[in-house]
C-alpha cells in the first residue's frame, strides 16, 4: 500500500507542477494579447495618415478616384493566410486554413502563408503555397514581416498584376472570441477616402500615378500591419483560452488525484489501527 501512496504523491506533484506552468502560460499569452492590442491604435493612427495624403493626391488623378475594386477584379486570387507560430492554440489554425481553402473556389488561386504551424495544415488540404515565412514570435517582430510580405507580394504581382490580393487572418471580437474575417487589399477601394476638393492642390515632385502608387504600397503594408498584429492577438488569445481548458482538466485530475490518495491514507491508517488493536489483544 506505501508504493500506491508514494506513485499517488508523485503524481500529485507532478499534476501540481504542470498547473504552475499552465497558469504561467495563461499570463504570458495575456501580457502578449494586451500588448498587441496597445500597439493597434499607432498602427490606425499611421493608416489615417497616409489615407489622408492619397485623399490630397486623388484630385489630381479622378480616374483612381472613380474606380472601386469590384469593377477591377481579375479572376486570379493571391491569398494571405496568417497562421500562428506557436502551438497550444486549439483548433486556430485547422479553422484559418479551412477558411482560406474555401476562398474564391472557382478562381485560380496562389496561397503566401505565414506561421509555421499552419504550413503542414496548407500543405496537407493541397494549398498552392507561392511564399511562407514564420510569423512574428513576439510583437515587435511586426514591422519586419510585413514589410517582407509586402515585399514578396509585389514582386508577385509582377507576374499578375491585375489579381486580387486578399487577407485571411483571425481576430478577436466584440465579445472576446476569436474569429476568422478576410479583407480585400488589392485592387485598392479609393472610394474610401473623401477626396479632399476644397484643400490647396498639393505640391509635388514626382508623377502623380508615381506618387499615387507608393502611397498605396504603404497604406498596404498599413493594413498588413493592422491585420498581424491583429492575428497576434487573437493567437494569443486562443492560447489563453486553451490554457483556461487545460487547468480545468489539470484540476479535475488533482482533486481526483488527492480524493484518491486520502482514500488510500485513510485505508493504510485504518489496518494499522487494527493490526496495533490485534496486537495488544494478543499479548493479554
Amino acid at each position: 500500500m506505501s508504493g500506491r501512496l508514494s506513485d499517488l504523491t508523485n503524481r500529485i506533484s507532478t499534476m501540481r507542477q504542470l498547473d504552475g506552468v499552465i497558469g504561467a502560460m495563461r499570463g504570458i499569452a495575456a501580457a502578449r494579447a494586451n500588448e498587441a492590442q496597445a500597439r493597434l491604435a499607432g498602427i490606425r493612427a499611421c493608416a489615417a495618415t497616409v489615407g489622408e495624403a492619397i485623399a490630397k493626391v486623388l484630385p489630381l488623378a479622378p480616374e483612381h478616384a472613380e474606380a472601386h475594386p469590384s469593377s477591377a477584379r481579375s479572376p486570379a486570387c493571391v491569398v494571405i493566410v496568417l497562421c500562428s507560430e506557436q502551438g497550444f492554440v486549439g483548433a486556430l489554425n485547422t479553422q484559418i486554413v479551412a477558411h482560406a481553402q474555401t476562398y474564391a473556389p472557382h478562381a485560380p488561386r496562389d496561397y503566401m502563408l505565414v506561421g509555421s504551424r499552419g504550413l503542414p495544415l496548407a500543405r496537407a488540404v493541397g494549398l498552392s503555397l507561392v511564399w511562407t515565412g514564420p510569423a512574428a514570435a513576439h510583437i515587435g517582430g511586426v514591422d519586419a514581416l510585413a514589410s517582407a510580405l509586402t515585399d514578396a507580394l509585389y514582386v508577385r504581382l509582377t507576374t499578375k498584376p491585375d489579381a486580387t490580393v486578399c487577407i485571411i487572418h483571425a481576430t478577436i471580437n466584440s465579445a472576446q472570441h476569436v474569429d476568422i474575417i478576410e479583407r480585400l487589399l488589392l485592387p485598392f477601394d479609393f472610394a474610401r477616402f473623401a477626396i479632399a476638393r476644397k484643400s490647396p492642390v498639393p505640391i509635388i515632385q514626382l508623377p502623380v500615378r508615381q506618387l499615387l502608387d507608393g502611397l498605396v504600397e504603404a497604406y498596404v503594408y498599413t493594413e498588413l500591419c493592422e491585420a498581424m498584429t491583429l492575428s497576434f492577438a487573437a493567437e494569443n488569445e486562443a492560447r489563453i483560452q486553451a490554457m483556461l481548458a487545460a487547468r480545468s482538466n489539470v484540476q479535475e485530475r488533482l482533486e481526483l488525484l488527492v480524493g484518491q490518495y486520502r482514500q488510500l491514507r485513510q485505508e493504510e491508517i485504518t489496518s494499522e489501527i487494527v493490526e496495533l488493536t490485534a496486537g495488544a489483544a494478543a499479548s493479554r
